[in-house]
């Protein structure tokens, strides 16, 4: 497989990966993911904005079975996102710009969307079954890039 074939497989699965976190598919989200067979001694990790590291496969599917179980709306519009390979390990980077919707008020009808910025590195292997993942760490944007204020200047 060319290079460029390669990244754009790795960049279809980190897109599968948003994708089935928005339709809280948690089957689907479970096989995106490294076997315990397939991520060897180290396992699996994944660190959410503000989290501690999760470490091994139970553990980290559970704590996405809480989010999917608390979470009533939620959309990922990735940017900035990178891909290198290199022999059967992946390293995306990206920013996640995310509108979630709060709790259903008592009309019924969902709360307030809020937005919030995270950038994320999502390691991938390659696998016989294709691309999973290995690790996520997403990590929330607390201050503006430089560039905003070189242009005001």
């Amino acid at each position: 497989m060319s290079p460029r074939t390669e990244s754009e497989a790795v960049e279809r699965a980190n897109t599968a990966f948003y994708e089935t976190l928005e339709r809280g598919d948690f089957d689907e989200l479970s096989a995106l993911w490294l076997d315990a067979t397939e991520a060897g001694d180290t396992g699996i990790s994944c660190v959410h904005p503000g989290w501690p590291v999760l470490s091994g496969r139970g553990e980290v599917l559970r704590s996405y079975a809480l989010i999917m179980a608390n979470t009533e709306y939620i959309q990922f519009f990735l940017t900035d996102v990178k891909v290198v390979i290199l022999g059967d390990t992946a390293l995306v980077t990206c920013t996640e710009n995310i509108l979630s919707g709060g709790p259903a008020e008592e009309s019924g009808e969902l709360g307030p969307l809020v937005g919030q910025l995270v950038v994320a590195t999502n390691v991938f292997r390659r696998t016989s079954e294709g691309w999973r993942l290995w690790s996520h760490h997403g990590s929330p944007v607390l201050a503006e890039s430089g560039d905003e204020e070189q242009e005001e200047d």
